[in-house]
């Protein structure tokens, strides 16, 4: 049996056997009356996903802060950033880690529209492109390292077909040390075909949110195709457009994987010197010092495409 009050809550009857049900059930309506009246409830609703963020993610990152300005006996000490500074690997490893995003991010963007205009067209076969367009999402960074190294390797897939179609006479180094140019090359196309989805999903659903007045108008008016993308579709996108270059980014910046998988030594990023410092090393304060550069260089980035990519639509 269940009683209202004023409209407003159903709460079972206080009972012998179970009166603090009805009292929590009571108080529990009146909270949540009382946080809508005083404009809390967003903000209530918004708690379990601030807790969850606060333990995993900004606790682990004020720890590393700490690590990094500590030195091994936990003094306060700017001894591990010199150290990270001084390391013969720290530059070749920023280097490689800031080129792998500028190659990358524009060939991944360019390929994300492409595929992303193509599911969004409505022709006939257009979702199972979407689902071929997504299954390297399936794969793991570094599953999708062993792939690329299957196939560039000196006996590899790629050799194979050129040597069966008598193209070369005898095996292509293409991961060799001693062309660096080369691995980074495979890198890009591993990293390419690995994320490229990510930046798709994200444009497919703002494709999907444009409303279809404003294409429709444009046809009317006798807008060539890619006068609609560059003077509709894309200022629309803004938004989606704006997440995605900050994602894909910041996942840039921890590329590590699908590096040790290519290039071994050879090649070396940001990511992966933190981790040679903490498992290799046994040095969790340099570590943490390639953590914390890590992270500033994803907030920087994320200040310059908020700055250029504005998600305001009143700046079309």
């Amino acid at each position: 049996m269940r009683s209202t009050t004023g409209g407003r809550s159903s709460c079972p009857l206080p009972s012998a056997p179970f009166p603090l049900s009805s009292v929590i059930c009571r108080l529990t309506a009146e909270l949540t009356l009382k946080a809508h009246k005083l404009g809390w409830a967003p903000y209530l609703l918004l708690l379990p996903s601030l807790a969850f963020l606060a333990i995993f993610f900004a606790a682990p990152m004020i720890q590393a802060f700490g690590l990094a300005f500590q030195n091994g006996d936990g003094e306060w000490s700017t001894v591990s950033i010199r150290t990270m500074l001084d390391d013969a690997a720290f530059w070749r490893s920023l280097r490689t880690t800031l080129l792998l995003i500028v190659l990358v991010i524009p060939i991944q963007f360019t390929l994300a529209m492409t595929m992303a205009l193509v599911v969004n067209a409505k022709l006939k076969g257009s979702g199972l492109w979407l689902y071929i367009f997504a299954i390297p999402l399936g794969i793991s960074e570094l599953s999708a390292g062993i792939i690329w190294f299957a196939i560039f390797t000196e006996r590899g897939w790629l050799n194979s077909f050129l040597e069966g179609l008598g193209i070369v006479d005898r095996p292509i180094i293409f991961l060799n040390y001693q062309e660096p140019l080369l691995i980074l090359l495979a890198i890009v196309l591993a990293e390419a075909w690995r994320a490229t989805s990510i930046i798709m999903i994200i444009l497919v659903a703002g494709l999907q949110s444009i409303p279809k007045d404003y294409l429709e108008a444009a046809d009317m008016l006798g807008a060539t195709t890619w006068q609609k993308i560059w003077r509709v579709i894309l200022p629309l996108l803004r938004p989606s457009i704006q997440v995605a270059l900050i994602l894909r980014t910041i996942l840039a910046f921890q590329v590590f994987a699908t590096v040790i998988a290519l290039a071994g030594r050879g090649l070396t990023t940001l990511s992966a010197e933190s981790y040679r410092w903490y498992g290799d090393l046994q040095n969790s304060n340099v570590a943490a010092a390639y953590a914390s550069l890590i992270l500033l260089l994803s907030v920087i980035s994320t200040l310059f495409f908020l700055w250029l990519v504005p998600a305001n639509q009143d700046r079309v």
